[in-house]
């Protein structure tokens, strides 16, 4: 029996002809699109780490966050100057301020920058500011969003939708490669199940990476901050991600200085530089046996 608007995996050539492997075969089965933001490489040999605040609540937090995701070794400042909340009460951002302070913080670190656009109506000011654009999980399928950041003349982190299915994911993503970009990165991020919220925020779906490179060439990275809820979780969680084959991590980092406010949002799931720096090193280290292990195969092969 045939249901109304169902899909399948099936249905992947039909609904995502541009992003899928089996619609577009130019990448063959196993090769990734790689997406440049600055001098960083999605979907190359060595994963990506993009960390900062959850959202932008001053200069002086910012800044020094930066300076902190900066020596730490990651490649991408993440902060939010706009922030999708539950209650309209809730702290919302410092808006276009937020955009200001993330220049500054660019200008002082060199890293790159990716924020979140929510409005239509703030995509090309937001573009003028950051290197990369992000479509949170609450607007996954916003599809004027996902058009108008699709002809913005930037990269796109398109985080998946807190519910969803791999072929809606993959259903938003072509919306943006629809209009003629197909620098996209995804982004799993946790998805509602019946024990979310009992001892993790949502639950991480590391199953869904396999999947992803199987049906797309676009990269994936995790998001283990949102996923998880707890700092805690946070190091062990994004290991997993890079041992299922992620191509880096999206995580939340807040400064603890005595001299600094604790974060209006999300704190319980921010990690310390501390905590990232390892994780970095983690990824170094993991890179460099890869990398080993290549290189003796090769002079085996030669031999």
């Amino acid at each position: 029996m045939k249901i109304a608007g169902s899909t399948s995996l099936e249905d992947l050539p039909r609904i995502c002809p541009l992003i899928s492997r089996q619609g577009n075969p130019q990448y063959g089965e196993a090769e990734t699109h790689i997406v440049e933001v600055g001098s960083v490489r999605f979907g190359g040999e060595r994963p990506v780490v993009v960390a900062g605040p959850c959202a932008v609540e001053s200069r002086e937090q910012t800044l020094a966050v930066a300076e902190g995701v900066m020596a730490a070794g990651a490649d991408v400042l993440r902060g939010g100057a706009y922030k999708p909340r539950t209650s309209p009460h809730d702290f919302q951002g410092l808006g276009d301020e937020g955009l200001e302070i993330l220049r500054l913080a660019r200008e002082a670190t060199g890293l790159p920058i990716v924020t979140e656009v929510m409005d239509t109506r703030l995509v090309g000011k937001v573009a003028e500011y950051a290197d990369m654009l992000q479509v949170g999980s609450r607007n996954m399928q916003n599809y004027p969003l996902l058009k108008e950041v699709g002809h913005a003349g930037k990269p796109v982190l398109l985080k998946r939708g807190m519910a969803a299915s791999l072929c809606e994911w993959l259903g938003a993503a072509e919306y943006i490669a629809a209009e003629g970009n197909y620098d996209i990165v995804l982004c799993e991020r946790g998805i509602k199940a019946y024990p979310s919220g009992e001892y993790s925020r949502y639950v991480l779906d590391l199953n869904v990476i396999p999947a992803v490179k199987l049906h797309t060439f676009l990269p994936v990275i995790v998001d283990p901050s949102h996923a998880t809820g707890v700092a805690v979780m946070v190091e062990p969680a994004s290991r997993a991600a890079l041992e299922f084959g992620s191509h880096g991590l999206i995580i939340e980092v807040a400064d603890v200085s005595p001299s600094l406010p604790k974060p209006r949002c999300d704190a319980v799931q921010a990690i310390d530089a501390e905590t990232l720096k390892r994780i970095v090193d983690f990824i170094d280290r993991r890179h460099k046996e890869f990398a080993e292990e290549l290189h003796s195969a090769g002079r085996a092969a030669c031999v």
